[in-house]
């Protein structure tokens, strides 16, 4: 049995093994540019599992909403897909977020969420884009359960509605 997600990982140890990024990219400017296409290849995949996260948990009372690629504070670039609604903003917790980066000092980019880890992002292509869904809504899931934690489970409408 194939498992897609362990070819990202293949992919991954790769470029660490060969020192370049998606075959051949080696310089910071290069690998900016591969990540640019990969957000976007990204942008459909990443949208969709926070719009099945708003329905199944949220009951659609949520907003999803993207930055596109854009400086980040640590002199990389990142995009940002964030899942927002009321309980969580009354709450005073952070949105969901997926959030795709590639620090100054990375090798090459990451996915995260806004309260969980690292794992590794080589998309280059639309079929290797939509093999990260599962990965994404893993993220996303876990995002929403810490947050619960930080909160209470009140912030998640399906809960109260007795779901």
């Amino acid at each position: 049995m194939t498992v897609v997600h362990h070819h990202a990982l293949l992919r991954h140890f790769a470029d660490l093994r060969d020192g370049d990024h998606g075959n051949g990219a080696v310089t910071r400017q290069q690998k900016e540019a591969l990540f640019a296409t990969t957000v976007d290849l990204l942008d459909p995949v990443a949208r969709r599992v926070l719009v099945e996260l708003n329905a199944e948990l949220l009951l659609d009372t949520g907003t999803v909403s993207a930055t596109g690629l854009i400086d980040a504070s640590d002199g990389g670039v990142h995009a940002l897909w964030t899942l927002s609604w009321a309980e969580q903003a009354a709450a005073g917790v952070a949105p969901v977020v997926l959030r795709a980066h590639y620090g100054s000092g990375f090798h090459h980019p990451h996915l995260s969420g806004g309260t969980v880890g690292e794992w590794p992002l080589n998309v280059f292509d639309a079929e290797q884009a939509e093999a990260e869904a599962p990965t994404l809504r893993a993220i996303a899931s876990a995002d929403l359960h810490n947050l619960v934690f930080q909160a209470d489970y009140r912030i998640v409408p399906a809960t109260l509605a007795g779901r």
